[in-house]
């Protein structure tokens, strides 16, 4: 079934409009948009993908990934197409092809890193673009000496823990066609940047950026004018979503799982929440949530949702329910 209404129950939204800018399928509908495409990975590629607490399989990337990187491919495709027309128009004044930029946001736990790689992998097996890189904003986060120095190290992940002007400096190098761009890294293990790692961008043909804060407009200065936003640069964006009350549930698991895991590697930041119990182990996700993610999920995230070019709705299962694309 394909519906160009807003579904019922989404974040609060219970009454369907008559109109909208979007489409809606829900998910056999899309399924059968590359339903003569083959998936390109294995089971055991798709093992490796799968973040903690995702529940990614064969079946959710034959039902969903496969059109979504088809949808890409086209798009990819057609901005070539009006790179070419645009040149003629110029007489070939203009430099070559700036790189097709990918925005990716939504919240802590929702599965956005998972549904980051999975893209990166499927995309560069399209002979047309081979080269695609994936860089998270988490690099771009202030060190932990600078979040403290500010009184920011509990709002971790609020747009003003980032280095903004950093961030904005790598898209542009990005689309202004730079041969070789560099972006920080960051580590989870240390719950820090990486001082003395890169990321190199180097020649890519489609550049996925991922991270929370991504389709936040741009901010309007203190004279008035209105800046440069990240999102102006993208010539596709997705947000990835769910219940927030799943969400909430998802991030609790994955600290039960991580406190299980990499929370007692001694290098590990969180290492003191390995020897929690049980029950405070629930306690403390829970307050991290509430005090933490849940506030900037809903101040910050969840309303740029409507400024993503397709949104991936999540069930209580993770699996992808319905897809809602912007109508062109």
């Amino acid at each position: 079934m394909v519906t160009a209404t807003e579904t019922p129950g989404a974040h609060g939204e219970d009454s369907p409009r008559e109109s909208s800018p979007y489409v809606e399928l829900d998910r056999a509908t899309w399924a059968m948009l590359a339903s003569e495409t083959e998936s390109p990975l294995t089971s055991d590629e798709v093992a490796r993908l799968r973040g903690i607490g995702d529940q990614l399989d064969l079946a959710e990337i034959r039902d969903v990934y496969l059109p979504l990187s088809r949808l890409l491919s086209l798009r990819v495709r057609a901005a070539t197409a009006l790179h070419h027309a645009q040149q003629e128009f110029l007489h070939g004044l203009t430099p070559p092809r700036t790189p097709f930029v990918i925005g990716l946001a939504g919240s802590v736990a929702v599965g956005k890193s998972t549904a980051a790689r999975v893209l990166q992998q499927m995309l560069a097996r399209w002979p047309e673009h081979p080269n695609v890189a994936l860089v998270t904003t988490d690099g771009f986060l202030y060190p932990n000496a600078e979040l403290v120095k500010r009184g920011l190290l509990e709002r971790k992940g609020f747009p003003e823990s980032y280095d903004r002007k950093a961030l904005m400096r790598f898209v542009i190098d990005i689309k202004s066609g730079k041969d070789e761009v560099e972006a920080p890294v960051y580590s989870h293990l240390v719950y820090d940047v990486r001082q003395d790692q890169k990321v190199v961008v180097k020649k890519p043909d489609i550049v996925i950026v991922e991270g929370l804060n991504v389709l936040q407009p741009a901010r309007v200065r203190g004279d008035g004018r209105v800046g440069l936003g990240l999102s102006d640069f993208f010539d596709f964006s997705i947000y990835v979503d769910a219940n927030t009350n799943h969400i909430r549930e998802w991030y609790v698991d994955r600290f039960l799982r991580l406190r299980e895991t990499a929370f007692r590697d001694p290098d590990s930041y969180f290492a003191k929440y390995a020897a929690l119990s049980h029950d405070s182990a629930v306690d403390e996700a829970r307050r991290i949530w509430d005090t933490i993610n849940g506030p900037n999920l809903a101040q910050n995230v969840l309303p740029t949702r409507s400024r993503a070019t397709l949104v991936l709705r999540k069930s209580a299962d993770h699996s992808v329910d319905w897809v809602r694309l912007r109508k062109i």
